[in-house]
Protein backbone atom coordinates (compact mmCIF):
# COMPACT_ATOMS: atom_id res chain seq x y z
CA UNK A 1 0.00 0.00 0.00
CA UNK A 2 2.80 2.45 0.90
CA UNK A 3 4.59 1.82 -2.40
CA UNK A 4 1.36 2.25 -4.39
CA UNK A 5 0.77 5.56 -2.67
CA UNK A 6 4.34 6.65 -3.39
CA UNK A 7 3.91 5.86 -7.08
CA UNK A 8 0.66 7.80 -7.24
CA UNK A 9 2.45 10.65 -5.50
CA UNK A 10 5.27 10.64 -8.06
CA UNK A 11 2.92 10.56 -11.03
CA UNK A 12 1.01 13.62 -9.85
CA UNK A 13 3.49 15.59 -7.76
CA UNK A 14 5.05 17.61 -10.56
CA UNK A 15 2.15 19.42 -12.19
CA UNK A 16 2.92 22.76 -10.59
CA UNK A 17 4.19 26.24 -10.77
CA UNK A 18 5.41 28.08 -7.74
CA UNK A 19 3.15 31.02 -7.81
CA UNK A 20 1.39 32.14 -4.72
CA UNK A 21 -1.89 32.53 -6.53
CA UNK A 22 -2.84 29.69 -8.81
CA UNK A 23 -1.34 26.40 -7.78
CA UNK A 24 -1.91 24.29 -4.71
CA UNK A 25 0.37 22.14 -2.53
CA UNK A 26 1.83 19.56 -2.46
CA UNK A 27 3.36 20.57 -5.80
CA UNK A 28 -0.23 21.09 -6.96
CA UNK A 29 -1.63 17.55 -7.21
CA UNK A 30 -0.51 15.06 -4.55
CA UNK A 31 -1.67 13.12 -2.65
CA UNK A 32 -4.43 11.50 -4.69
CA UNK A 33 -5.63 8.88 -2.21
CA UNK A 34 -8.43 9.34 0.35
CA UNK A 35 -7.18 10.44 3.77
CA UNK A 36 -3.82 11.58 2.36
CA UNK A 37 -1.90 14.60 3.63
CA UNK A 38 1.11 16.51 2.43
CA UNK A 39 3.47 19.29 3.50
CA UNK A 40 6.01 21.34 1.64
CA UNK A 41 8.36 24.24 2.26
CA UNK A 42 9.56 26.53 -0.52
CA UNK A 43 12.15 29.30 -0.45
CA UNK A 44 11.79 31.99 -3.11
CA UNK A 45 13.92 35.05 -3.84
CA UNK A 46 12.98 37.82 -6.25
CA UNK A 47 15.62 40.36 -7.31
CA UNK A 48 15.16 43.42 -9.53
CA UNK A 49 17.37 46.46 -10.18
CA UNK A 50 15.36 47.93 -13.06
CA UNK A 51 12.56 50.50 -12.98
CA UNK A 52 10.05 50.42 -15.82
CA UNK A 53 7.74 53.10 -17.17
CA UNK A 54 5.08 51.21 -19.10
CA UNK A 55 6.98 49.00 -21.57
CA UNK A 56 10.26 50.90 -21.33
CA UNK A 57 13.11 51.19 -18.87
CA UNK A 58 12.69 54.34 -16.79
CA UNK A 59 15.39 56.99 -16.70
CA UNK A 60 15.71 56.83 -12.89
CA UNK A 61 16.56 53.12 -12.75
CA UNK A 62 20.18 53.41 -11.61
CA UNK A 63 20.97 52.87 -7.94
CA UNK A 64 17.61 51.38 -6.98
CA UNK A 65 16.76 47.76 -6.28
CA UNK A 66 14.11 45.47 -4.87
CA UNK A 67 14.75 42.15 -3.07
CA UNK A 68 12.02 39.91 -1.67
CA UNK A 69 12.78 36.71 0.26
CA UNK A 70 9.74 34.48 0.88
CA UNK A 71 9.54 31.15 2.68
CA UNK A 72 6.25 29.37 1.91
CA UNK A 73 4.83 26.83 4.35
CA UNK A 74 2.14 24.81 2.57
CA UNK A 75 -0.07 21.81 3.27
CA UNK A 76 -2.91 19.73 1.92
CA UNK A 77 -5.48 17.21 3.13
CA UNK A 78 -7.41 14.94 0.77
CA UNK A 79 -10.78 13.59 1.84
CA UNK A 80 -10.89 11.71 -1.47
CA UNK A 81 -8.93 12.32 -4.63
CA UNK A 82 -11.62 14.65 -6.01
CA UNK A 83 -11.91 16.84 -2.89
CA UNK A 84 -9.06 18.62 -1.07
CA UNK A 85 -8.27 21.52 1.26
CA UNK A 86 -4.99 23.45 1.21
CA UNK A 87 -3.16 26.25 3.00
CA UNK A 88 -0.26 28.49 1.96
CA UNK A 89 1.43 30.76 4.51
CA UNK A 90 4.29 33.10 3.47
CA UNK A 91 7.06 34.37 5.75
CA UNK A 92 8.50 37.47 4.09
CA UNK A 93 11.65 39.61 4.36
CA UNK A 94 11.71 42.41 1.78
CA UNK A 95 13.25 45.75 0.89
CA UNK A 96 13.10 48.25 -1.97
CA UNK A 97 14.08 51.78 -2.96
CA UNK A 98 10.88 53.77 -3.60
CA UNK A 99 10.33 57.36 -4.70
CA UNK A 100 7.75 59.13 -2.51
CA UNK A 101 6.83 62.76 -3.25
CA UNK A 102 9.89 63.14 -5.44
CA UNK A 103 12.49 61.79 -3.03
CA UNK A 104 14.16 58.38 -2.65
CA UNK A 105 13.02 56.33 0.35
CA UNK A 106 14.34 52.97 1.52
CA UNK A 107 11.45 50.69 2.52
CA UNK A 108 11.68 47.45 4.50
CA UNK A 109 9.27 44.89 5.91
CA UNK A 110 9.33 41.42 7.40
CA UNK A 111 7.03 38.92 9.09
CA UNK A 112 4.21 36.46 8.40
CA UNK A 113 2.17 37.39 5.33
CA UNK A 114 -1.43 36.77 4.31
CA UNK A 115 -2.74 33.19 4.61
CA UNK A 116 -4.24 31.57 1.48
CA UNK A 117 -6.83 28.80 1.82
CA UNK A 118 -7.86 26.72 -1.19
CA UNK A 119 -10.48 24.04 -1.82
CA UNK A 120 -9.50 22.14 -5.00
CA UNK A 121 -12.17 19.99 -6.68
CA UNK A 122 -11.09 17.51 -9.39
CA UNK A 123 -12.68 15.21 -11.96
CA UNK A 124 -10.52 12.34 -13.27
CA UNK A 125 -10.57 10.15 -16.36
CA UNK A 126 -8.22 7.15 -16.41
CA UNK A 127 -7.69 6.34 -20.09
CA UNK A 128 -5.79 3.44 -21.63
CA UNK A 129 -2.39 5.16 -21.72
CA UNK A 130 -2.98 8.42 -19.93
CA UNK A 131 -4.76 10.17 -17.07
CA UNK A 132 -6.66 13.41 -17.59
CA UNK A 133 -8.32 15.67 -15.05
CA UNK A 134 -10.01 19.04 -14.83
CA UNK A 135 -10.17 21.13 -11.68
CA UNK A 136 -11.96 24.03 -10.06
CA UNK A 137 -10.51 25.79 -7.01
CA UNK A 138 -12.19 28.52 -4.96
CA UNK A 139 -9.70 30.33 -2.70
CA UNK A 140 -9.68 32.84 0.13
CA UNK A 141 -6.84 35.11 1.22
CA UNK A 142 -7.07 36.24 4.86
CA UNK A 143 -5.40 39.42 6.24
CA UNK A 144 -3.00 37.67 8.63
CA UNK A 145 -0.01 39.80 7.60
CA UNK A 146 0.93 43.04 9.30
CA UNK A 147 0.26 46.32 7.46
CA UNK A 148 2.67 48.33 9.61
CA UNK A 149 6.05 49.60 8.50
CA UNK A 150 7.19 51.20 5.26
CA UNK A 151 6.92 48.02 3.14
CA UNK A 152 4.08 45.95 4.66
CA UNK A 153 3.97 42.16 4.30
CA UNK A 154 0.13 42.23 4.31
CA UNK A 155 -2.53 44.52 2.89
CA UNK A 156 -5.33 44.20 5.46
CA UNK A 157 -7.98 42.94 3.02
CA UNK A 158 -10.05 39.79 2.53
CA UNK A 159 -9.62 38.58 -1.07
CA UNK A 160 -11.31 35.79 -3.05
CA UNK A 161 -10.06 33.78 -6.02
CA UNK A 162 -11.17 31.17 -8.53
CA UNK A 163 -9.04 28.80 -10.58
CA UNK A 164 -9.89 26.44 -13.46
CA UNK A 165 -7.30 23.90 -14.60
CA UNK A 166 -6.77 20.95 -16.92
CA UNK A 167 -3.88 18.52 -17.10
CA UNK A 168 -2.88 15.25 -18.68
CA UNK A 169 -0.11 12.74 -18.03
CA UNK A 170 1.41 9.69 -19.64
CA UNK A 171 4.45 7.64 -18.69
CA UNK A 172 6.79 10.06 -20.48
CA UNK A 173 5.12 13.48 -20.73
CA UNK A 174 2.69 15.79 -18.97
CA UNK A 175 1.05 19.18 -19.33
CA UNK A 176 -0.96 21.60 -17.23
CA UNK A 177 -2.96 24.74 -17.97
CA UNK A 178 -4.34 26.78 -15.07
CA UNK A 179 -6.42 29.95 -15.49
CA UNK A 180 -7.16 31.98 -12.35
CA UNK A 181 -8.72 35.23 -11.11
CA UNK A 182 -8.28 37.14 -7.85
CA UNK A 183 -10.54 39.92 -6.59
CA UNK A 184 -8.37 42.17 -4.43
CA UNK A 185 -10.46 44.36 -2.14
CA UNK A 186 -9.29 47.55 -0.46
CA UNK A 187 -7.09 47.14 2.62
CA UNK A 188 -5.48 49.28 5.30
CA UNK A 189 -3.45 52.44 4.70
CA UNK A 190 -5.15 52.98 1.32
CA UNK A 191 -3.50 49.82 -0.04
CA UNK A 192 -5.67 48.48 -2.84
CA UNK A 193 -4.05 46.30 -5.48
CA UNK A 194 -6.13 45.70 -8.60
CA UNK A 195 -7.97 42.53 -9.57
CA UNK A 196 -5.70 39.98 -11.25
CA UNK A 197 -6.13 37.41 -14.02
CA UNK A 198 -3.37 34.90 -14.79
CA UNK A 199 -2.54 31.79 -16.73
CA UNK A 200 0.13 29.18 -15.94
CA UNK A 201 1.31 26.59 -18.45
CA UNK A 202 3.60 23.69 -17.57
CA UNK A 203 4.93 21.24 -20.14
CA UNK A 204 7.57 18.60 -19.50
CA UNK A 205 9.00 15.14 -19.80
CA UNK A 206 9.82 12.31 -17.41
CA UNK A 207 13.21 11.14 -18.72
CA UNK A 208 14.18 8.84 -15.84
CA UNK A 209 12.40 6.53 -13.41
CA UNK A 210 13.74 3.60 -11.36
CA UNK A 211 10.65 1.60 -10.43
CA UNK A 212 12.47 -0.56 -7.85
CA UNK A 213 13.69 2.41 -5.80
CA UNK A 214 10.90 4.78 -6.88
CA UNK A 215 13.60 7.25 -7.88
CA UNK A 216 13.41 9.60 -10.82
CA UNK A 217 13.41 13.07 -12.32
CA UNK A 218 11.28 15.43 -14.38
CA UNK A 219 12.28 18.32 -16.65
CA UNK A 220 9.70 21.02 -17.25
CA UNK A 221 9.17 24.46 -18.79
CA UNK A 222 7.01 26.93 -16.85
CA UNK A 223 5.25 29.85 -18.56
CA UNK A 224 3.19 32.31 -16.55
CA UNK A 225 1.36 35.51 -17.50
CA UNK A 226 -0.36 38.04 -15.25
CA UNK A 227 -2.78 40.89 -16.04
CA UNK A 228 -3.41 43.14 -13.02
CA UNK A 229 -5.57 46.25 -12.88
CA UNK A 230 -4.06 49.52 -11.71
CA UNK A 231 -3.81 49.75 -7.94
CA UNK A 232 -1.56 51.12 -5.24
CA UNK A 233 0.56 50.09 -2.26
CA UNK A 234 2.86 52.07 0.07
CA UNK A 235 5.43 52.44 -2.74
CA UNK A 236 3.07 53.82 -5.38
CA UNK A 237 1.30 52.39 -8.41
CA UNK A 238 0.80 48.65 -8.94
CA UNK A 239 -0.59 46.61 -11.82
CA UNK A 240 0.25 45.82 -15.42
CA UNK A 241 1.04 42.87 -17.68
CA UNK A 242 3.91 40.47 -17.11
CA UNK A 243 5.05 37.19 -18.66
CA UNK A 244 7.88 35.03 -17.32
CA UNK A 245 9.46 31.83 -18.61
CA UNK A 246 11.88 29.42 -17.01
CA UNK A 247 13.09 25.84 -16.50
CA UNK A 248 12.01 23.52 -13.70
CA UNK A 249 13.93 20.46 -12.45
CA UNK A 250 12.27 17.94 -10.15
CA UNK A 251 13.75 14.91 -8.39
CA UNK A 252 11.89 12.38 -6.24
CA UNK A 253 12.59 9.44 -3.96
CA UNK A 254 9.63 7.47 -2.57
CA UNK A 255 7.29 10.07 -1.08
CA UNK A 256 9.81 12.96 -1.04
CA UNK A 257 10.14 15.56 -3.80
CA UNK A 258 12.81 18.23 -4.40
CA UNK A 259 12.06 20.98 -6.90
CA UNK A 260 14.09 23.90 -8.23
CA UNK A 261 13.25 26.55 -10.80
CA UNK A 262 14.22 29.95 -12.16
CA UNK A 263 11.94 32.42 -13.95
CA UNK A 264 12.93 35.29 -16.24
CA UNK A 265 10.74 38.16 -17.50
CA UNK A 266 10.16 38.13 -21.27
CA UNK A 267 7.41 40.78 -21.48
CA UNK A 268 6.39 43.61 -19.15
CA UNK A 269 4.04 46.56 -19.53
CA UNK A 270 3.48 48.06 -16.09
CA UNK A 271 1.03 50.70 -14.89
CA UNK A 272 2.81 53.95 -14.13
CA UNK A 273 6.41 53.63 -12.96
CA UNK A 274 7.46 50.61 -10.90
CA UNK A 275 10.04 47.87 -10.53
CA UNK A 276 10.47 45.21 -13.17
CA UNK A 277 9.47 41.71 -12.08
CA UNK A 278 13.13 40.71 -12.15
CA UNK A 279 14.52 37.19 -11.78
CA UNK A 280 12.79 34.75 -9.42
CA UNK A 281 14.55 31.62 -8.10
CA UNK A 282 12.64 28.98 -6.14
CA UNK A 283 13.56 25.72 -4.38
CA UNK A 284 11.11 23.48 -2.53
CA UNK A 285 10.94 20.22 -0.59
CA UNK A 286 7.70 18.28 -0.10
CA UNK A 287 6.50 15.04 1.47
CA UNK A 288 3.19 13.12 1.54
CA UNK A 289 1.77 10.85 4.22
Amino acid sequence: MAMNRARQFVALFVFAASTAHAHQPVMDMAPRWAGGAGLQARYEVQVSDEIRDGKDKAAESSGRDKVVHTTWLEGIYTWKREVRATFKLPIIDQKRDAVIDGRAVKQKGSGVGDLILGFPLRKYWNLKRSTVNIGFTPSLRAPTGSTSGSYPVGDGSWDVGLSASANAETVFWYGLVDLFWWHNSGGDRRIHEGDEVGIDINVGIHPYHDNERNLGAFVMLDIESRWEERGRDTGGTTGGQRTTVGPVLVGYLNNFMLRGEAKFPVHENVKGTQFSRGVVVNIGLGVTF
